[in-house]
């Protein structure tokens, strides 16, 4: 969980590996649901995401 209905999940998907960053939502019986708000990475897409972490956090330093 990274946020209130914001997680972070790992699954597979027509058998590729994704890295599922999404906001969820609760239906009538009270289920939470995948939203449409999101982004599925691939392992290399992870991966390059991983190594601009210190790139990021300096932009937002500068902010």
């Amino acid at each position: 969980q990274i946020g209130k209905m914001r997680y972070v999940s790992v699954r597979d998907f027509k058998g590729k590996v994704l890295i599922d960053i999404r906001e969820y939502w609760m239906d009538q019986e009270g289920e939470m649901k995948p939203g449409r708000k999101g982004i599925s990475l691939n392992p290399e897409q992870w991966n390059q995401l991983k190594e601009q972490i210190s790139d990021i956090d300096d932009a937002v330093k500068n902010l």
